[in-house]
Formats: structure tokens, C-alpha cells, sequence
């Protein structure tokens, strides 16, 4: 399959889903939903994941795209850290948590292989 949009990429697929989930957590609890600093911090830490993916597809090569997606990983490891915070408040449950939790490792896993993906074209590139 060709990626002709960044809404082609697996990765920036996953991280829609996870986003929703995100916010669907955030606005069945209202606790979660009072905690309105904590609130924004996760939501927006998701929703750099999509973005990042985006912005790094938009560049003109790949190092920086590679950039922006290392940057997109590290705000899914920033989302699963936050995780443990909501499930520490009583704001999600174990069960959501898991889901969440491994929501998140998905997406952070399909950076990675697209990363390495990336690096291993770049790097035939120049051998050739």
C-alpha cells in the first residue's frame, strides 16, 4: 500500500482510536472531568501523537520525519505514564486502564516499526 496521506499510516490511524478512547475516559468520569489541568494534559499529550505523525508526513525528508514521529512516541509514553495517575485517582478503572494502557503500547510499536522502516529506506538509499 502506497502512503499517499498521513491518514494512510497505520500509526496515525491507531493513535485516532486511542484519542477517542482517551476522551470518552475523561468525559464518562467527573472526576477526571474536574481535574481539569490533569484533563488537559492527557488529552493533549494524545492528540500530539496524531499531530506529530502528521506534521513529520509533511516534511520534506525523512530525518524529520523520523524526528517528528520519535516525538509522537514519546507522547504515547507520556499518555501511559499519565495512565497510571487516572488509575491512581479512581478516574479509570483496572480494566480501562489495561485497555488504555495497551492501546497506547500498540501505537507506540507502530512508530517504532515505522521508524525503523524509515531508517532502513533511508539508509538502502544511500548505499545505493
Amino acid at each position: 500500500m502506497t502512503i499517499e496521506r498521513f491518514e494512510d499510516i497505520k500509526a496515525w490511524q491507531e493513535a485516532r482510536v486511542l484519542a477517542k478512547m482517551i476522551y470518552d475516559a475523561v468525559n464518562s468520569d467527573k472526576g477526571f472531568s474536574n481535574d481539569y489541568k490533569f484533563r488537559e494534559q492527557i488529552q493533549s499529550a494524545t492528540v500530539s501523537i496524531m499531530s506529530n505523525i502528521a506534521e513529520g508526513f509533511s516534511r520534506r525528508t525523512a530525518k524529520e520525519f523520523i524526528q517528528f514521529l520519535f516525538i509522537a512516541k514519546g507522547s504515547a509514553a507520556e499518555v501511559q505514564s499519565q495512565l497510571y495517575v487516572a488509575l491512581d485517582q479512581g478516574y479509570i478503572s483496572q480494566q480501562e486502564f489495561e485497555e488504555l494502557y495497551s492501546k497506547s503500547d500498540g501505537v507506540a510499536r507502530l512508530i517504532s516499526g515505522f521508524i525503523r522502516y524509515l531508517l532502513n529506506k533511508s539508509k538502502t538509499r544511500k548505499t545505493q
